[in-house]
């Protein structure tokens, strides 16, 4: 039996302490690891770019936002969870099932 498909929205925040070509960097390799694991025609990504954050996070006041939307497997959010938390440079992550 396939594994049904669910259409996810996520929303990262990456620290503007690495500066645009690490915000570059992380964006596409998000990009690309939900691309490979998603319809690769489903996958929208929105750079909503630097933008202050509503209260300070580890000190800092902004933060470069970047929202991704795609179509996966029910087992891919929780993995991307775990790549988000474990990565340096984004400060927070939400991962929504639509």
């Amino acid at each position: 039996m396939a594994k049904l498909e669910q259409s996810y929205e996520s929303v990262i925040i990456v620290s503007t302490k690495v500066g645009e070509e690490g915000t570059k960097a992380l964006v596409e390799k998000f990009t690309k690891l939900i691309t490979d694991h998603s319809k690769a025609d489903s996958v929208t990504v929105d750079e909503w770019g630097k933008r202050r954050l509503a209260y300070p996070i580890n000190y800092e006041h902004e933060g470069y936002y970047v929202k991704f939307d795609f179509t996966s497997g029910p087992d891919f959010p929780a993995e991307l969870d775990r790549i988000y938390k474990i990565t340096e440079g984004v400060i927070r992550s939400l991962i929504v099932a639509l």
